[in-house]
């Protein structure tokens, strides 16, 4: 009898998306769960937003402190926007190599 994949044995289909100034997307640390569906994240730019989790993404993964994420910001005076993507660990891992982010981004968004 075949048994069940957990989470982190399923492959993700596609390939991981990358930030990007056109689409206007950055990548994000959790710093905490506000509830509700929201999320505070710090950001490359240094700043704080206010992230929602859309449905989708909500009833599917949890998002911890910490994580890694792809935010898309909605332009507002009020520092809300979406979070579009989870990065999972060996994909974090793939962002440092690539020079995307570092160590210290990542202790400073936990402060």
């Amino acid at each position: 009898m075949a048994r069940k994949k957990r989470g982190y044995e399923r492959k993700r289909k596609g390939e991981t998306p990358m930030p990007s100034e056109e689409e206007g997307t950055m990548l994000c640390v959790v710093r905490r769960n506000l509830g509700g569906g929201f999320l505070e994240v710090f950001c490359t730019d240094g700043e704080v937003y206010k992230a929602w989790i859309p449905g989708r993404m909500r009833r599917r993964m949890w998002m911890r402190e910490g994580d890694i994420i792809l935010f898309l910001p909605w332009g507002t005076r009020d520092m809300k926007g979406e979070v579009v993507y989870r990065y999972a660990r060996d994909e974090v891992r793939k962002l440092m190599e690539a020079g995307l982010i570092t160590e210290e981004f990542i202790e400073e968004g936990m402060e």
